[in-house]
């Protein structure tokens, strides 16, 4: 048995020992496995998706990338310092992953250099760096060494961390891609911009711009559209409003010979002025049922808005966040995407003689229920859509894809021969999903304005393109922008209790309604008398009645926040306290075995 004493100079000469090799393991690691990582987040973010892989694998040229990180000048700045080694680590999983078809050079380029100049030249922006006032650059050039063609990244801002792998795989995209598919878009909306009323310019929309990035888009009128291109990958229809016999039959003879289309149409385009639209010469021949004067509400997916009568906050059941649930995980294009917003949202169905099926892409959930368009357009307060409301207890297709023959709607114009390639039609019942407060939020950012989106409409968009004109792997990539993760229990929480509140304030306003008539009824019969006892306890009555209603919906809103901080406080216990403890009770419990095998060895 060992002394106690000579255990203790033992354990003291190993300390030093352990050290050592601690440092070894950890300088080792740093050397040998500086680029291995682990990926702990639920959505893999961190971690190389497979369609950027796919992009990757798919290169038949040589790519050169020159990431320009001004190493000295960032020294002050170690968030920046931190971002670079995320962006190098990328690009170097990149270089690993491309079996030599992707090389990788990184540059410091101080001031006053060559290498500066050839940032500049390559289209990267810089910015002055803290204290010294030298250019600071962090961008990123590309040049495909076949083609000679060439894309940047000016610079790797803070506020699109989270865009980093979809922005370099687009990168990477258009270096390979030599000709960009061309789009047709036909818009009755101002989504290419112009100048507002004061005659200031107006930015094209951001859906818009996005699509640009990627494709050759071509703007269509009614002229180019009656003398559509059969070359055209894809035909764009976005509120068709007045369309003359002429277009429709443009766009039904561009289906039938293997066309590829994308209609946006809306029962109340709010954009629009509330104006609807529809295409039903093509629905009606295509078995698509659309009904132009109905409106979608959903009472769980309705967002908070600013009601216009009273200026409170009230969630609308026509302004409608859709969620993961509600989209088809099949289908390319939504299968990446996490919410798309709308507004004021139609829906489609089959007519009873269709010959075809409808795929959903985007549909509600079975709280929906349908109302008269009008009585949306109507409803100065967003409160009193719920008057009344019965959910239909199915789902309605807000997006669809066409599937099966599509039959023609002008039988002349149809070919003889099926065409080479299969026609493919998607239609999707709001146009306001587009418009860019549904989606994004503009905020300034190194003297430009940067949009920051908070759903992924616009993703959508380029992807139902992207997926008609062809398989591309960029929409694998799409909709892991949008990292807000949304409390689905407290949200739970606030719809039940706003069930509550607005069941209440409508009750409220019926009394306010009745009460007011009653009054009106007794100054009447007084004709200009000073008020009579029955219209003073009336009065009474009105105020007190209105008292305690108030007084009910505090009591509501407090069970709603004493809910909500029951679930916060509960989490933090969980976070805070009883995760240490669990781990410190079980690093006392085998401290605490350890010692009773040392006392049984020892005995």
């Amino acid at each position: 048995m060992m002394a106690r004493g000579s255990w203790r100079r033992h354990l003291w000469l190993a300390l030093p020992l352990l050290a050592a090799i601690y440092v070894l393991l950890v300088l080792g690691a740093s050397r040998w496995l500086g680029g291995t990582r682990i990926d702990l987040t639920q959505d893999r973010l961190y971690t190389l998706s497979s369609g950027t892989r796919a992009i990757i694998a798919d290169l038949h040229q040589p790519l050169d990338l020159t990431l320009y990180f001004s190493d000295r000048a960032s020294h002050s700045l170690p968030q920046l310092r931190a971002y670079h080694q995320r962006v190098k680590n990328m690009l170097e999983e990149i270089v690993r992953d491309s079996h030599g078809q992707v090389h990788l050079t990184m540059v410091d380029p101080l001031p006053f250099s060559e290498a500066e100049d050839q940032a500049t030249a390559a289209g990267l922006t810089s910015v002055r760096g803290e204290g010294t006032g030298e250019a600071l650059f962090f961008g990123l050039a590309g040049r495909n060494t076949g083609n000679g063609h060439a894309a940047a990244i000016p610079f790797f801002l803070f506020s699109k961390e989270r865009f980093l792998e979809y922005d370099v795989a687009k990168l990477l995209y258009e270096l390979s891609t030599p000709h960009k598919p061309r789009v047709a878009i036909y818009s009755g909306l101002p989504i290419w911009g112009g100048t507002d009323a004061d005659g200031n310019p107006v930015a094209a929309w951001t859906a818009l711009q996005q699509l640009q990035q990627l494709f050759d888009v071509q703007r269509l009128d009614d002229a180019s559209l009656a003398a559509l291109d059969p070359g055209v990958d894809v035909l764009v229809l976005i509120q068709p409003v007045g369309f003359a016999q002429a277009d429709v039959r443009a766009v039904d003879r561009y289906v039938q010979h293997g066309g590829r289309l994308l209609v946006f149409v809306d029962p109340d385009s709010e954009v629009d002025g509330g104006v609807s639209s529809d295409l039903p010469d093509l629905f009606r021949a295509w078995g698509v049922a659309f009904d132009p004067g109905r409106v979608l509400l959903d009472r769980s997916r309705a967002l908070v808005v600013q009601s216009p009568l009273t200026g409170a906050p009230v969630r609308h059941p026509s302004v409608l966040g859709l969620t993961g649930d509600e989209f088809n995980r099949r289908d390319p294009i939504t299968a990446a995407l996490g919410m798309i917003d709308v507004a004021s949202s139609g829906y489609f169905g089959l007519a009873p003689d269709a010959k075809i099926r409808l795929d959903p892409l985007i549909q509600s959930t079975t709280e929906a229920m349908v109302v008269p368009a009008d009585r949306v357009r109507e409803a100065l307060d967003p409160a009193t859509l719920y008057k009344g409301y019965k959910p239909d207890g199915e789902h309605f297709a807000i997006a669809v894809r066409l599937q099966g023959a599509l039959p023609g709607a002008f039988p002349a114009d149809v070919p003889a021969k099926p065409p080479a390639r299969k026609p493919e039609v998607i239609l999707v019942g709001d146009t306001d999903l587009l418009s860019d407060r549904l989606w994004v939020q503009p905020s300034p950012s190194l003297g430009q304005t940067l949009m920051s989106p908070f759903a992924n409409n616009g993703d959508f968009f380029v992807n139902a393109v992207d997926d008609l004109a062809g398989p591309s792997d960029l929409i694998a990539i799409r909709g892991r922008a949008v990292d807000e993760r949304k409390f689905t229990r407290v949200d739970a929480l606030r719809r039940q209790a706003d069930d509550k509140f607005k069941a209440k304030q409508l009750e409220l306003q019926a009394e306010l309604s009745d009460t007011e008539q009653r009054l009106a009824a007794l100054k009447q019969a007084a004709h200009g008398r000073a008020g009579t006892a029955e219209q003073k306890a009336a009065a009474d009555a009105f105020m007190q009645r209105k008292l305690e209603i108030r007084s009910e919906l505090r009591a509501v809103q407090r069970s709603l926040d004493a809910d909500i901080e029951r679930l916060s406080m509960l989490l933090k216990f969980i976070d805070i306290l009883l995760m240490p403890i669990l781990v410190a009770a079980v690093g006392l419990g085998y401290g605490a075995w350890r010692t009773s095998r040392r006392r049984a060895g020892g005995a």
